[in-house]
């Protein structure tokens, strides 16, 4: 179960560095920091974690000065970090955090969808981009993804946005369904029964898919969708 601590709330952090110790904690579990000027998203963010037996929110800050202090303190997997915070902002924590924190992977999150803002985010480190009119369930995976080093992407970008990088790839609504399944780790005979399809129908359409994007397997097109923000988490 997900949960949130205020870290000005008396005792928060002790609690926090006891919880690390602690050696029958479950090692899958995921633990985040979510650090967001605004109040209301991160309590929005509690929400969508806080069914998640596999997901920890040990940290939550709303100013740029309390981030490094706290991942120093709680050494999460993944810390969720807003663009916009202040002194310093979310790109100077960044920067702090992969400096002293290696290890520690960082999404950023934002209100912005531009490509040079998310490539920038990137190249300063970030391991996803999650744009704020993302749908709150997608959230998890999205943090999953990031900490498995599987994909290095934006998530929650519109939908006209997803409708321009399909016309550009010149993909049916068919192959992008059919794509989306691959992206999400799907065999042929998978897609064929979630689909209601042949497998051999499946695979006719992973040639066209192919020869569209350019690439030459499953794989290579797995990390075409996620490159070009037309995956989809399982929960769609």
């Amino acid at each position: 179960m997900a949960r949130g601590r205020d870290p000005s709330a008396p005792g928060a952090e002790r609690r926090k560095g006891a919880d690390r110790e602690n050696p029958g904690r479950n090692p899958r579990v995921l633990r985040v920091v979510v650090a967001d000027a605004n109040r209301l998203i991160i309590s929005g963010i509690r929400r969508a974690l806080e069914d998640d037996d596999e997901i920890e929110i040990v940290g939550e800050v709303y100013n740029g000065a309390d981030v490094l202090p706290l991942v120093d303190e709680t050494r999460p997997d993944v810390v969720l970090l807003d663009v916009r915070l202040s002194n310093p902002d979310g790109r100077r924590c960044l920067e702090q955090i992969r400096e002293r924190h290696p290890d520690v992977k960082i999404v950023m999150l934002s209100v912005q969808s531009d490509p040079e803002r998310i490539q920038a985010a990137l190249l300063r480190g970030a391991s996803g981009y999650i744009v704020k009119t993302i749908n709150p369930r997608d959230i998890p995976a999205a943090l999953r993804q990031a900490v498995e080093g599987s994909v290095y992407h934006a998530v929650g970008l519109t939908e006209s946005a997803v409708e321009t990088e399909v016309r550009t790839a010149g993909l049916t609504e068919r192959e992008l369904t059919i794509l989306r399944a691959v992206a999400r780790g799907l065999s042929n005979p998978a897609i064929g029964r979630e689909l209601c399809v042949t497998e051999q129908t499946v695979k006719f359409h992973l040639t066209n898919i192919y020869r569209k994007l350019g690439v030459r397997n499953r794989t290579e097109a797995a990390r075409y969708a996620y490159g070009h923000n037309l995956a989809r988490p399982d929960s769609e």
